[in-house]
């Protein structure tokens, strides 16, 4: 059985989502119901909603409508990775309306398409530490070269549990293994960031095999082992490389080698213990 930590859902009737123009694919509406159905025929039993980079004035609004969907009967949905802007004044305010929401799971700052410098503001240094105590995880979506700006936030707060999404976002396309591989050992060393076996299928050529994947999958595995791995779909954005049942196929395949232990703490022991679900 499969835990998903990382699924996307699109409503433009409901929510703004600034980004959306500028990727043509992804630019349309990608429905709980139209997951759901897939989802469950491939094992999948449980899901976290991952922001999706909603317009700042609509955070609060996507976790409500995600916890609306998730009250309809027998939902996967079984929280939210929401969005936040640590930068920002108000945030200690947020922080303590989310965790009076028990579907909140945890936050997630998209750092990947922002100046590199954000996360080494003070006051957004300052409100990362504030997790510390709460059980609310903290996303990190980042690029091989702020990989380090990463270490740097898990250092920062040793106490908080970091999650980086997609395996550090490797080029798999450009060939980018060597400029991703020493920096991914290194934020492995620390104890309080868990890997997320995500978004692979989507950073490689349109016609990626699994051989493209496999040495990506063996460094993340060597790095983090697997009692600090866990799996996401980052549906929809896995539309682009082949869809859910072909990135469920590749995993199961990558995972092939692993014991059976392994391969459930990966599938969904690790999700339900760091996220209580």
């Amino acid at each position: 059985m499969i835990v998903d930590t990382h699924l996307h859902l699109i409503y433009r009737g409901r929510l703004a989502y600034p980004w959306l123009s500028s990727v043509p694919p992804l630019d349309a509406d990608f429905t709980y119901d139209l997951y759901e159905r897939e989802a469950r025929r491939l094992g999948i039993v449980s899901a976290l909603h991952m922001e999706v980079d909603v317009a700042p004035d609509q955070i609060e609004r996507e976790t409500d409508f995600v916890a609306e969907l998730a009250g309809q009967g027998g939902s996967l949905l079984a929280g939210a990775i929401a969005s936040c802007r640590p930068e920002d004044p108000d945030f200690a305010a947020y922080l303590e309306r989310a965790r009076a929401n028990p579907f909140v799971k945890g936050f997630r700052r998209v750092l990947h398409v922002m100046p590199d410098d954000l996360s080494e503001g003070p006051l957004f240094r300052e409100n990362i530490k504030r997790l510390a105590g709460t059980g609310l995880t903290f996303d990190l979506c980042v690029l091989p070269h702020q990989l380090g700006k990463a270490m740097a936030l898990a250092d920062l707060a040793p106490d908080v549990s970091f999650v980086l999404d997609h395996c550090g976002v490797p080029d798999v396309k450009g060939g980018g293994f060597d400029l991703w591989k020493e920096p991914i050992a290194e934020i492995a060393r620390r104890p309080n960031v868990t890997v997320k076996l995500s978004g692979l299928p989507a950073y490689g050529t349109e016609n990626w095999t699994l051989e493209d994947l496999k040495p990506y999958f063996a460094q993340v595995a060597e790095s983090f082992g697997f009692s600090r791995m866990v799996w996401g779909s980052d549906w929809p954005v896995c539309t682009l490389g082949g869809g859910l049942s072909t990135w469920i196929g590749a995993t199961h395949a990558l995972l092939s080698g692993v014991s059976l232990e392994e391969r459930s703490r990966v599938l969904s022991g690790n999700a339900r213990a760091l996220w209580k679900i």
